[in-house]
């Protein structure tokens, strides 16, 4: 009788090729045009719903979106981005939208309701601030851009966590949509105000924690990361 001999021994356990989960896919949505986008005041956390041409905007990027196979959706918890996010859901067959705060604007303070030059003309040292060094600047009886920054990273961070290797919508807001550019292409000066067209797509990978830019869909010519930048004009806001 003949037996078959292992040679294997229990310090010796059989190793399984186990690959790794990839990076989270955040695509990031602005919500789409608002009555006080077209008067060109900062709407802040007024919420403010979306127009007609805003839920053009909204379908528009769910259109874009509808191909990449989203597994959540998530909003700040202010009408114009929920509205849009539940057209990005509704496309994608999403069921549930999940408010998440870390999305939601800035908090414009005493600049709400007001245009740029407005802003400009009652608080000009703290203007000139948030143009030129956003990151040392504080919006009058609001908040500070740099403690906004970076509740929109930990916000990511959080979606990246919980969604390994998935592809993921979170409908924000333009000021923060470029924190986030700020942050990872580390920008300075007037770089920062890339101007994020209203249903834009801005592709981000969160790995381990880490954000990196992968595309910016829907950024106006000429400000492509990655290519040459000018400032924003003064009536962006």
């Amino acid at each position: 009788m003949h037996f078959a001999v292992s040679t294997a021994t229990p310090s010796e356990p059989q190793r399984l090729a186990i690959s790794p989960l990839g990076p989270c896919r955040i695509h990031l949505v602005r919500h789409g045009t608002t009555r006080m986008n077209i008067e060109n005041r900062y709407r802040g956390r007024r919420d403010v719903p979306l127009d007609a041409q805003g839920y053009e905007d909204a379908v528009h990027a769910a259109r874009r979106l509808s191909g990449v196979g989203l597994t959540a959706v998530y909003t700040g918890p202010l009408r114009r981005t929920i509205a849009t996010a539940q057209v990005v859901a509704d496309e994608a067959g999403v069921p549930d939208l999940r408010i998440l705060h870390g999305l939601v604007n800035l908090d414009y303070g005493s600049w709400e309701g007001l245009t740029p030059a407005e802003a400009a003309d009652r608080d000009g040292p703290a203007y000139a601030l948030y143009r030129a060094s956003p990151l040392h600047a504080v919006c009058p009886n609001g908040e500070r851009l740099a403690v906004a920054q970076e509740r929109m990273l930990a916000a990511l961070r959080l979606i990246g966590e919980r969604h390994r290797d998935e592809n993921v919508a979170a409908i924000s807001h333009a000021v923060m949509i470029r924190l986030v550019i700020t942050a990872i292409e580390r920008l300075e000066g007037e770089e920062w105000r890339v101007p994020i067209e209203r249903g834009s797509v801005t592709l981000v990978e969160v790995d381990h924690g880490e954000p990196r830019l992968v595309a910016a869909l829907g950024v106006s010519p000429g400000h492509l990361v990655g290519s040459p930048r000018a400032p924003a004009r003064m009536g962006e806001a």
